[in-house]
């Protein structure tokens, strides 16, 4: 198979791990016979300083016309530390998500064995949680108009806004992944205080019933964030709007003790994108320190999801959970100071895929 594939490493240690999920990608290419074709292109802050736009025309076109698009990390001191900017880094990943149709991040969260003791919950409550979260990208707060502030500046405002065809995608995503995993689905809303909340649960509820073999549950937000922490293991599939998936993804993120460790899917209507959940992590650039196991585990996502390859995503997870149980890993999750480099860790994946 011909994999076409843009590559967007971004800001920080965005380059270092994605040299490193680059190079796995590679080796599985090699191993399995598929043709890879990749291009490098700009965003973020690195793409501000060079054009001045955080997602360059050239940087589209390239993704518009790829496969797949494997993506590092966003956001740099230099714009966090001045209110005064105009441009930002992360509205290159906003225009990203809006140009390219991204309507669904998805999340898994996976305990790892050898990981556990790093949790701050319980072993007993998270040892074996798989679940997935689906969060919807392209409404909500984050996108609805008007926003802004009144004249005098002392009043500032958001609006929510959803539209029955937004909501309609990415509930029967949803329902599509649950079908493949436990067959239950959670949907997460506020439809005791929100409109937006009463519309996903209306529409939600007419879906439900194409779906009769599928346990399905309504749970508040606020009910969702605490059951998250008290019983992980009771959720398969969770689904929800922009603003809830964006707090709660990062709060399910703890569970696995290393947030170095989570990988994410935003499938889109035109090429989908594959990144680490985790930031840009600027103190640590250039360094070699970097975990780029979520990088890594990103790409066994691209493999399942942009091209149906399984056993080619699951070859890498293995490898992944090896390195793991022989402590090849960096410092954020080392035991006893035996850390090994950013480049150590994706070299020994790639000789355990070959």
């Amino acid at each position: 198979m011909k994999l076409n594939i843009a590559v967007l490493p971004g800001d920080g240690i965005g380059p270092e791990i994605i040299s490193q999920a680059l190079k796995v990608t590679e080796a599985i290419c090699d191993k399995f016979g598929h043709d890879l074709v990749y291009e490098h292109a700009l965003v973020g802050a690195c793409a501000i300083d060079a054009v001045g736009n955080p997602y360059p025309d050239a940087t589209h076109e390239l993704c518009m016309s790829s496969d797949a698009v494997l993506f590092g990390a966003i956001g740099s001191p230099k714009y966090d530390n001045d209110p005064t900017a105009k441009v930002r880094p992360e509205q290159g990943l906003l225009a990203m998500r809006k140009k390219l149709g991204l309507y669904a991040n998805i999340r898994p969260v996976t305990t790892f064995p050898s990981l556990v003791h790093k949790s701050p919950l319980r072993a007993d409550l998270v040892d074996g949680t798989d679940f997935m979260c689906i969060r919807e990208l392209t409404g909500g707060i984050y996108f609805g108009r008007p926003q802004g502030r009144s004249e005098d500046g002392r009043t500032a405002y958001d609006t929510c806004v959803y539209t029955v065809e937004e909501i309609d995608r990415i509930v029967r995503l949803a329902y599509k992944y649950a079908e493949q995993r436990r067959k239950k689905v959670t949907i997460v809303d506020k439809a005791n205080i929100l409109s937006t909340s009463r519309l996903w649960r209306q529409e939600a509820q007419k879906i439900e019933k194409e779906f009769p073999h599928i346990e399905t549950e309504y749970m508040f937000v606020d009910n969702a964030a605490m059951q998250i922490i008290q019983w992980p293991k009771r959720f398969d599939v969770m689904v929800t709007e922009n603003m809830f998936g964006d707090i709660l993804t990062d709060e399910a993120s703890v569970i696995t003790g290393s947030l170095g460790m989570l990988p994410s899917a935003s499938i889109g209507i035109h090429t989908s994108v594959f990144e680490p959940i985790h930031g840009s992590y600027p103190q640590a650039a250039g360094k070699n320190i970097a975990n780029p196991l979520a990088t890594i585990l990103s790409a066994a996502l691209m493999f399942e999801y942009a091209f149906n390859l399984q056993e080619e995503g699951q070859l890498i997870r293995n490898a992944v959970d090896a390195s793991l149980a022989e402590g090849i890993v960096t410092e954020d999750i080392a035991e006893n100071g035996k850390a090994c480099k950013t480049t150590e860790v994706g070299q020994w994946i790639v000789e355990y895929i070959l």
